[in-house]
């Protein structure tokens, strides 16, 4: 089934919601209840041993090895696995899981596989904090979501709803810094994508709440020269402002003109300037020399922006480049912009989605689920195949603490919680 956004909103409600939440599972779901809990001391004991491998983006061997650990619990499961390494440089591969089936709609379940945490960072391992929160790198972003993936599929295939379900689950790589070109770095995300119906994205959750639309992500560079002279003359008709002044005035102009659009932000987020300076986009690091005496003939600045829609995105980079092109006297400006991840717009098709986890919610007596902010998430890989698939729902995945700092911790509770809700939403989603 596709387009689903073309169909009526009230048959789009009937073909996603076999049941509204009643407080009530079936016997069936009830078997998936009593499956995740008892899969429970191997998910977390499988959490453990993964958070426990450095799997940074920039450790492609430790990407390899944690798909060694989670690739056979899938194979048992029924599904056919394997390795893809996309043709990007400095970048490991993804786990690529497929079960075919026939029955109800074709779900893609995303998750990753590295973290922020390089091989050189000072946090590596896991550590329990008291009963029932941990704390170690990726515990929440995004290998607690994985292992809610692993934990849910094992309960559906204890309860037998497996049987027949056509599910594919991508655990990409890169997600944390994606690889250049991102149409090759994300290749086997998106071909999974157009396959699917319904993709569903395990990074961290709220209690309450579901991500129906994430904002784009990606970056700019601005780059500056102008005329260098001694600091006397700066100001005059032969010197003009210097590179800094017009890196000044962009910046407010960005900052005075464009700011305050609903779910837009566009963050200077460094800037290098004077006599001379350099700045590495590999490494994000740059360096600048000067004399206060001199007018300085260079300037860098980068950034990204963020954005609901890609018309969005669009419009604001062209108010950006009008901006740019208002140079100071004696300075010439430009600016680029980078690849990044696209928008996951809130379309109805993804409420009427939400509608659907908010009832099984309900039946486990959790309470309903509402649309959380987009403004309040960052991107993430389910926004690559928002575009081709029926409709989307992320933040499936466990309630987690401090994410891409040392402090990064999972509460162990919540990971029962998610895997019920993933079990019981996947088994209604494929049962007609």
């Amino acid at each position: 089934m596709k387009n689903l956004a073309a169909i009526p909103l009230a048959l789009a409600l009937a073909l996603f919601t076999p049941s509204p939440g009643t407080g009530q599972l079936t016997s069936t779901e009830q078997r998936l209840v009593e499956a995740v809990e008892a899969n429970q001391p191997e998910a977390i004991a499988l959490l453990e041993t993964i958070v426990n491998i450095n799997s940074g983006t920039l450790n492609a061997a430790g990407q390899r090895a944690v798909y060694d650990v989670l690739a056979p619990r899938f194979e048992a499961l029924g599904f056919e696995v394997e390795y893809v390494v996309p043709a990007v440089e400095n970048r490991g591969g993804h786990l690529v899981a497929r079960r075919a089936g026939d029955r109800g709609r074709h779900l893609l379940l995303i998750g990753h596989l590295d973290t922020v945490f390089e091989e050189d960072s000072p946090f590596q391992r896991w550590e329990m904090l008291d009963d029932s929160i941990a704390r170690g790198p990726g515990a929440a972003d995004m290998k607690g979501g994985d292992v809610v993936i692993w934990s849910a599929l094992e309960a559906m295939h204890a309860a037998g709803t497996l049987d027949g379900a056509a599910i594919t689950v991508v655990m990409t790589g890169d997600e944390e810094r994606p690889g250049s070109p991102v149409a090759e770095a994300r290749r086997a995300l998106v071909e999974a994508g157009v396959e699917a119906d319904v993709a569903l994205g395990f990074e961290g959750g709220t209690p309450g709440l579901g991500v129906i639309a994430r904002r784009s992500s990606s970056s700019w560079k601005l780059e500056i020269t102008a005329t260098t002279a001694h600091s006397s003359g700066v100001f005059s008709d032969f010197v003009g402002a210097g590179a800094i002044y017009e890196a000044a005035r962009i910046l407010e102009d960005f900052y005075s003109e464009i700011r305050g659009e609903e779910n837009l932000t566009f963050n200077a987020s460094t800037i290098v300037g004077g006599t001379e300076a350099e700045w590495d986009d590999v490494t994000a690091r740059g360096s600048a020399f000067g004399k206060t005496n001199v007018v300085p003939p260079v300037a860098i600045v980068t950034g990204d922006i963020r954005t609901i829609t890609d018309e969005q995105l669009e419009r604001t980079r062209e108010k950006m480049r009008q901006i740019v092109a208002r140079s100071l006297p004696g300075t010439s400006a430009r600016i680029t912009f980078g690849e990044g991840y696209p928008s996951m717009p809130p379309t109805q098709a993804n409420r009427d989605l939400l509608e659907v986890l908010s009832g099984v919610s309900v039946d486990l007596g959790e309470g309903p689920v509402e649309a959380f902010d987009p403004g309040r998430r960052g991107a993430a890989d389910i926004s690559f195949v928002a575009s081709v698939i029926d409709a989307g729902l992320d933040g499936l995945g466990p309630d987690g603490r401090g994410s891409h700092t040392v402090d990064e911790s999972v509460d162990l509770r919540s990971l029962e919680a998610a895997a019920k809700r993933a079990a019981v939403l996947m088994t209604r989603l494929t049962s007609n």
